[in-house]
């Protein structure tokens, strides 16, 4: 059993043994009241879900096991560069700490032993019209990859429980180990015209995938580690997270559960937000006349975007009520590596024009922009233009959040998921029945 295993099983087992005492003890009492507008909303802010790897809080926002982003660009491994190398926040979304230099050096090298992908994956991909949106091919990719499931074969071999959390480590590690190359191998064939680029085995994982969509540029490698890193968890609550967790709850393997958590990441509400957020700024741009547009034609074509019943894609977050952690550490890399990009420059001034008209409004909770107001910014700078694929660098990134949660789910035992629904009769019913106590 390698460190990593051992270390992970070692932790879990103590905490499923202490989740069983606490259930035993308090599993009747209640921590949470649900109200109508929750139910009709979406289950919003309902707390009913188990997940490990990281917190979401409005005000202070994301927290991987209680680091939050800036802790992590300090006390991350950093490797060849100056920004943290993802394999480390992978490590400590696993185990809970902070990992050395060697134990990253010794988990790059462990993904890139892994990342061998059958031939049978690529004739799958190429099998599909070239304009195929980048979001299927990945979900595709990744479906193809699933005959080669650990969990899947040694569950047909009759796995007992307690062994689950090992097969699903062992499937995860070698998905992870697997994507990036998927990704680039999609990334060239549908903008490059198939001239792939082999893996370089010198380079960390985020470089690494950097190289083989096509870009040696040092400040873009450190630009993927960041992004690689700040994208990778975001709570369970989240449709990607929520639906590698739901999947993954009737003993779906890894592959089958990661690939529906991408195309629920392919969505317009989720991770799609950030193709739409640098298709409204290069359509504000076309309509202005101007790369460099003022703070108060900004402030009219957001108003006429509002007006118009559409919203300003890359504002308003379901959790956060302050501007997203994500968006800043976007910002100060863009500060540091950065200087005179029209297209940076206007998401900062979007920035300030933006958070008080929709204030303004009275309606929004939350009128600060979130991760992907930023993110395809720093892309186009880079000269990386073709935003349809911004999406799946958002998918290999969130692998590493939702697969570790997943590890965690099969050492815990937790249960298949299966929430309660009601009909709007019963809801009715249930109004006049408390009216009917108060009267």
């Amino acid at each position: 059993m390698d460190a990593l295993k051992q270390k992970f099983y070692e932790k879990a087992s103590a905490q499923a043994k202490e989740i069983k005492q606490i259930n035993a003890e308090h599993g009747e009492k209640v921590i949470d009241d649900v109200k109508v507008n929750q139910i009709f909303g979406g289950m919003r802010d309902i707390t009913s879900m188990l997940y490990e790897t990281s917190l979401l809080d409005p005000i202070e926002g994301i927290s991987f096991r209680g680091y939050s982003i800036p802790q992590l660009r300090e006390l991350l491994p950093k490797g060849k560069g100056k920004e943290p190398l993802p394999e480390g926040i992978f490590w400590l979304m696993l185990v809970g700490d902070i990992p050395t230099e060697d134990e990253v050096l010794w988990l790059s090298n462990e993904w890139e032993k892994r990342a061998i992908i059958p031939q049978h994956v690529f004739d799958t991909l190429e099998s599909l019209p070239k304009e195929t949106h980048p979001m299927t091919q990945f979900s595709i990719g990744i479906m193809a990859m699933q005959t080669d499931s650990i969990f899947a074969r040694r569950y047909d071999e009759g796995m007992p429980k307690n062994e689950y959390w090992e097969a699903t480590y062992e499937d995860s590690m070698n998905l992870i180990a697997r994507l990036p190359a998927i990704a680039a191998y999609i990334y060239r064939r549908t903008y490059h015209n198939g001239n792939h680029i082999s893996a370089n085995t010198n380079l960390d994982w985020g470089a690494n995938f950097a190289h083989m969509l096509g870009y040696e540029n040092a400040d873009f490698q450190n630009l993927m580690r960041l992004y690689l890193t700040i994208h990778a968890d975001h709570e369970g609550g989240n449709a990607s997270a929520h639906t590698t967790h739901l999947i993954g709850s009737t003993l779906s393997d890894p592959y089958l559960s990661f690939a529906g958590a991408m195309n629920a990441l392919a969505g317009p509400l989720h991770g799609l937000a950030n193709q739409e957020v640098i298709k409204w700024i290069f359509n504000m741009c076309e309509e202005l006349g101007t790369s460099k547009p003022s703070a108060t034609q900004i402030e009219e074509y957001v108003k006429k975007t509002l007006s118009s019943g559409k919203v300003v894609p890359g504002y308003g977050h379901a959790v956060l009520r302050k501007p997203d952690p994500r968006f800043i550490a976007q910002m100060e890399f863009a500060k540091e590596y950065i200087k005179n990009d029209d297209t940076v420059e206007t998401v900062w001034k979007i920035f300030e024009v933006v958070p008080p008209i929709l204030n303004s409004l009275g309606k929004i909770k939350n009128p600060w922009p979130n991760v992907d107001a930023h993110s395809g910014a720093l892309l186009v700078h880079y000269d990386m233009k073709e935003y349809s694929y911004y999406t799946v660098l958002f998918g290999v990134s969130r692998a590493l959040g939702v697969l570790a949660a997943q590890c965690w789910s099969r050492a815990l035992g937790l249960p298949l998921e299966r929430p309660k629904s009601v009909t709007t009769e019963w809801i009715k019913e249930h109004l006049q029945k408390e009216a009917l106590k108060l009267a």
